[in-house]
C-alpha cells in the first residue's frame, strides 16, 4: 500500500498548494466568490461537472448499481438532467444577472421583498450539504489508512477548508480542475472496464444476475419521479450551482459548457451502476451496497492503479464539499450577516442619514470584501466539521436539506424567471407555505418519505399564484431594472439588500 499512500497524499499536497497559488488570484469580491466571472468553456465545464459529482454520485451510485442494477443510474441521471436543463434554458439569463447570490436575484425580481428568507433556507440546505459531504471523508480515509470517523473527519475538512479559505472560487476551481481530470481517469478509464472484464463481461454478468437488474425501471417508477422532484430541480435552483454559474464568461460559456457537464454526468452515471452491477457478481453478500465501491478498488485494481482511483472518490468528495462551503459562507455572509447588520445600523438614525452613509461606505468598502467572505468560509468550515463529527444520519440530513430547498424555493425562483405578475408577497408567502409544508409532513410520515415534497411543491404553487394575483403587480421600476439586467445590462454590483421594513417603492409588495 505504500505506492497508493503516496499517490493519495501527492495528491493532498498539490490541492493545497492549488489553494496558495489561487490567493494570489482572488484580489476582489469578484474573483474571491465568483472567479472573476473569466472562467472559459474547458474551465467551465470541468468545475461544473467536479462540483454536482460529488461522495454520493460516486459511491452512492456504485452502491445504487450493486443494489438495484443498471437502473441504480437514476439518482445520477437526474442530477445530469437537471444540469442539462439549467444550462439550456436558464444559464445565459442567470448569468447575465450578475449577482452572487439566489436571494440577490430574488431581491432584484421582487423589489427586496423576500431575500433574508430565501437566504436563510438556502444556508441551511448549503450547510447541511457541506456536513454530508465532509462525513464522507471519514470511509475513504478509514479504506486507506485506517483512521477513526473524527480524525478522518478532521483531516478530510481541514484540508477542504484550507484551499477554500486561501483562494476562495479561483482555488476551488483549480482544484475542481484536478478533481475532474482524476474523476475521470480513476472512475471512467480504469474502474469501469476493470470492474467489467473482472467480473466476466456483459454476457456473464446478464447470467449470473436476475433480469431486473437490467430493467430500466427496476429500481421503481416513484422512485425515480421523486428522483426528479428532489435532485433534477434541485440543480435549478442551488447556490451552489448557481455560483459556477456566475463564474462564466459569457452566455455561450454557460450554455455551451453547461450542457457538456450534464451529458458527463449522464455518462458517469451509468458508468457507476455498471460498476456496481459487476461488483454484485464479484461480492454478492456485502454487508451494505456503500462499500461496493471501496471493496472493488481493493480487490481488483493493481497497486497505484488503485490509490488513483481511491484518490478519485477522494477528489469527487472534495469538490462538492469546497463548493458547497463556499456557497454557504457566501450566504451567510452576504445574505444574513449583511442585512442583520444594516437592520442594527438603522436603529436610533434615520434614513436620510443611513443613505448618506451607505454612499459613502461604498467609496471604500472594497477593501475588506475579500478578508470578510475568507473569514466566513473559516467559520462555517469549523462549523461544518463540528456538526459532521455529531451527525449520524446522513441520508436524512440531505434529504432534509433537499426538501426544504425545493419546496420553498423552487416555485419563487422559477415563477421569478418565467411569470412577470409574480409579485413579493406570492414569493414570501410560497416560500413560507412550502417549506413548512414540507417540514410538517417529514415530521409525520418521516424524513423519508416521497409524499413531503410532492404536497409542498404543490401548495407552494398555489399559494405563489393565489396571492400574487391578490397582490398589487410588482412595482413598473423594479420590473424595469429586472428586464435591462436580464437584456444583458453592464456589470455592475447588485444593489447591497436593504433592510426589513423600508419600503422598496409604490407597489404593494412587502417592504424591503
Amino acid at each position: 500500500m505504500a505506492v497508493d499512500y503516496a499517490v493519495i497524499v501527492l495528491y493532498l499536497a498539490g490541492m493545497l498548494a492549488m489553494g496558495w497559488w489561487g490567493m494570489r488570484r482572488a484580489k476582489s469580491k469578484s474573483d474571491f466568490l465568483v472567479a472573476g466571472r473569466r472562467l472559459g468553456p474547458a474551465m467551465y465545464s470541468g468545475t461544473m461537472a467536479a462540483i454536482v459529482l460529488g461522495g454520493a454520485s460516486t459511491i452512492g451510485g456504485v452502491g445504487l448499481g450493486y443494489q438495484y442494477g443498471l437502473s441504480g443510474a437514476w439518482m445520477v441521471f437526474t442530477i445530469g438532467l437537471g444540469l442539462l436543463a439549467l444550462s439550456i434554458f436558464f444559464s445565459a439569463r442567470i448569468a447575465r444577472l450578475r449577482v452572487y447570490t439566489v436571494s440577490e436575484m430574488l431581491d432584484l425580481r421582487y423589489g427586496g421583498s423576500a431575500g433574508i428568507i430565501s437566504g436563510i433556507v438556502m444556508w441551511a440546505y448549503t450547510l447541511m450539504l457541506a456536513v454530508t459531504s465532509t462525513i464522507a471523508y471519514a470511509t475513504i480515509f478509514d479504506v486507506l489508512f485506517g483512521l477513526d470517523r473524527t480524525l478522518s473527519i478532521v483531516l478530510g475538512g481541514v484540508i477542504v477548508v484550507a484551499y477554500s479559505t486561501l483562494g476562495g472560487m479561483w482555488s476551488i476551481t483549480l482544484t475542481d480542475m484536478v478533481q475532474f481530470v482524476v474523476k475521470t481517469i480513476g472512475v471512467l478509464l480504469l474502474l469501469l472496464p476493470i470492474a467489467v472484464i473482472r467480473a466476466g463481461g456483459f454476457a456473464e454478468m446478464r447470467a449470473q444476475l436476475p433480469d431486473d437488474y437490467f430493467a430500466p425501471l427496476g429500481i421503481g417508477g416513484q422512485t425515480v419521479f421523486t428522483y426528479v422532484l428532489i435532485y433534477s430541480f434541485g440543480m435549478l435552483i442551488g447556490q451552489d450551482i448557481w455560483q459556477r454559474v456566475f463564474t462564466a464568461r459569457g452566455d455561450k460559456v454557460a450554455r455551451l459548457g453547461g450542457t457538456a457537464a450534464g451529458t458527463y454526468c449522464l455518462v458517469y452515471a451509468l458508468a457507476g451502476a455498471v460498476i456496481g452491477t459487476a461488483a454484485k457478481v464479484l461480492y454478492p453478500h456485502l454487508g451494505s451496497p456503500d462499500d461496493a465501491f471501496a471493496t472493488i478498488v481493493r480487490d481488483a485494481l493493481p497497486v497505484g492503479l488503485r490509490g488513483l482511483v481511491l484518490a478519485a472518490a477522494l477528489s469527487a468528495v472534495m469538490s462538492t464539499s469546497s463548493g458547497a462551503l463556499i456557497a454557504c459562507a457566501t450566504v451567510a455572509n452576504n445574505d444574513i450577516w449583511a442585512r442583520v447588520k444594516r437592520i442594527a445600523e438603522l436603529r436610533g438614525r434615520g434614513r436620510d442619514q443611513e443613505r448618506n452613509e451607505a454612499q459613502d461606505q461604498d467609496q471604500g468598502q472594497e477593501h475588506d470584501e475579500v478578508r470578510g467572505n475568507r473569514a466566513f468560509i473559516l467559520l462555517m468550515g469549523v462549523g461544518v466539521i463540528a456538526i459532521a463529527i455529531a451527525l449520524n444520519d446522513v441520508v436524512e440530513a440531505l434529504t432534509l436539506a433537499y426538501n426544504v430547498l425545493v419546496g420553498g424555493l423552487l416555485v419563487p425562483i422559477l415563477g421569478g424567471l418565467l411569470w412577470k405578475r409574480g409579485t413579493g408577497a406570492g414569493a414570501l408567502a410560497a416560500i413560507a407555505v412550502g417549506g413548512l409544508t414540507v417540514v410538517g409532513l417529514m415530521t409525520a410520515l418521516g424524513v423519508l418519505a416521497n409524499e413531503p415534497i410532492y404536497y409542498g411543491l404543490l401548495a407552494s404553487l398555489l399559494t405563489y399564484v393565489l396571492v400574487s394575483l391578490a397582490t398589487k403587480p410588482t412595482d413598473a421600476a423594479v420590473l424595469a431594472a429586472w428586464r435591462e439586467r436580464l437584456a444583458g445590462a453592464p456589470e455592475q454590483e447588485a444593489p447591497e439588500p436593504p433592510p426589513v421594513g423600508v419600503a422598496a417603492g409604490t407597489s404593494g409588495d412587502t417592504g424591503r
